[in-house]
């Protein structure tokens, strides 16, 4: 209800300045988030305004490990010694839905360096391929606590 709101609220915005473009309507989010976070008393109780800084704790850390690991393959194919070890990784997933196994694999698999292989039979491993397995239990960790739980703040 208040995210339908904020989208009114930004085609508003770019209607206003005349600009239907991507620049004007994400300008318009935002003026449009800040004027429905100052309304909260107004609006009541809501999940929304927390949810969305969920979201953007997602994004931060997927763009954090894209930059990382994008960084870390390059280094990798440009240097004369090769340090990768790659290897087949299964990671436990709590996610249980359809939605959440699909955005975690695929956001695993948009990192650099690391691809989502397949899902167990019983849904509760995720097998990652990843270049760099110095430490499978470490990866496992790094994957679970920073990726899949990220995700799962988002979708429930």
């Amino acid at each position: 209800m208040i995210f339908a709101l904020n989208v009114v609220l930004a085609l508003a915005w770019a209607a206003l300045l005349g600009a239907f473009s991507v620049q004007g309507f994400a300008a318009g989010f935002v003026v449009g988030f800040v004027a429905l976070w100052l309304a909260r008393p107004v609006l009541g109780p809501t999940r929304y305004f927390r949810k969305a800084l969920d979201v953007v704790r997602l994004a931060s850390l997927f763009l954090k490990e894209l930059v990382l690991s994008s960084l870390r393959v390059v280094h990798d194919v440009l240097t004369p010694q090769h340090r990768s070890r790659p290897g087949i990784v299964a990671v436990p997933m709590d996610a249980q839905s359809d939605l959440e196994i699909t955005v975690f694999a695929n956001l695993v698999s948009l990192t650099p360096g690391t691809l989502a292989l397949d899902v167990g039979d019983d849904r509760r491993v995720l097998f990652v391929h990843a270049m760099f397995v110095d430490d499978p239990e470490m990866l496992r960790r790094d994957i679970k606590d920073g990726m899949e739980r990220r995700v799962l703040e988002v979708l429930r």
